[in-house]
């Protein structure tokens, strides 16, 4: 009977690297890494055998890892992603990175998340932030049940949930800050049929022939959902930066920026209502 060190191996060889095989394996074994660093030579049971095998023929036919897992951490936190959400990225860490700056630490403010997909970007604020009240909202039904059960385990109770395309769930609503992770990708982007991305749902990745035809909206929308002095920031691709710029300007938002990511891109733009818009 194979020990572990020996399956491990072999699925490395047929993936072509340690990570995703590893993860896998903890999965198979429902084991954190400190235990398989130390129980490396144990032999591995043959029903176990068969599901590792399983699950490492569906990552070498491209299926995400965190799909095939249900898992994914983002920020501080452990989330359930399904197929029904994006899988969220380290770039997107940025944004929440941000957002913290304009929220108050020590009193109650609102804050709004479009297209929350798993709750990633919500949750995150609403955990650093607890007397935050956070709206998150999804034209997803799917995505949104993902969403409120990671609330759920995490014991978020600062967050609600509102089913609607981008703002129509906030009419009559105002907030200190909305945040978004919206599509930015090409339409005719032939990324969107490469790697884990053709696994992931389209309507969340891309947007028009430019990538911006979300964005347009968000910019557009939000400025009537905004308190007076309130910021909307939003993540973008990584040549949109001048873009979105120029969308924030044309729409009269003040102390526009761009702020790039940890690999010096251009990945994050804001601005901040300066003024009461009707």
């Amino acid at each position: 009977m194979p020990d572990l060190r020996s399956t491990l191996a072999a699925a490395i060889q047929r993936l072509g690297e340690r990570t995703d095989a590893e993860a896998l394996l903890l999965h198979a074994l429902s084991r954190p890494r400190s235990w398989l660093i130390a129980h490396a030579d144990d032999a591995l049971a043959m029903d176990v055998q068969t599901a590792y095998a399983a699950l490492v023929e569906r990552r070498a036919a491209g299926e995400p890892v965190a799909y095939i897992t249900g898992r994914s951490g983002f920020w501080s936190l452990e989330l359930e992603v399904t197929p029904a959400t994006l899988i969220p990225r380290a770039d997107t860490e940025r944004l929440v990175e941000l957002a913290l700056e304009r929220l108050p630490r020590d009193r109650a403010c609102r804050v709004a998340d479009l297209g929350t997909g798993s709750g990633a970007i919500a949750l995150a604020l609403a955990s650093e932030r607890q007397q935050a009240q956070v709206l998150a909202t999804d034209a997803s039904a799917a995505a949104l049940l993902v969403a409120r059960r990671n609330a759920q385990r995490l014991g978020l109770a600062n967050v609600s949930f509102a089913q609607g395309d981008w703002l129509r769930p906030l009419a009559g609503q105002r907030f200190d800050l909305i945040v978004s992770n919206p599509p930015y990708i090409e339409a005719a982007d032939p990324h969107l049929a490469q790697g884990d991305l053709r696994f992931e749902p389209a309507s969340a990745l891309a947007s028009g022939s430019d990538g911006l035809d979300d964005i347009r909206r968000i910019v557009r929308d939000s400025r009537g959902h905004l308190i007076p002095g309130g910021w909307l920031l939003f993540e973008h691709g990584w040549n949109q930066g001048t873009a979105a710029r120029a969308l924030l300007h044309e729409a009269g938002y003040a102390e526009v920026f761009t702020a790039q990511d940890l690999e010096q891109r251009e990945r994050v733009s804001g601005g901040r209502c300066d003024g009461w818009t009707g």
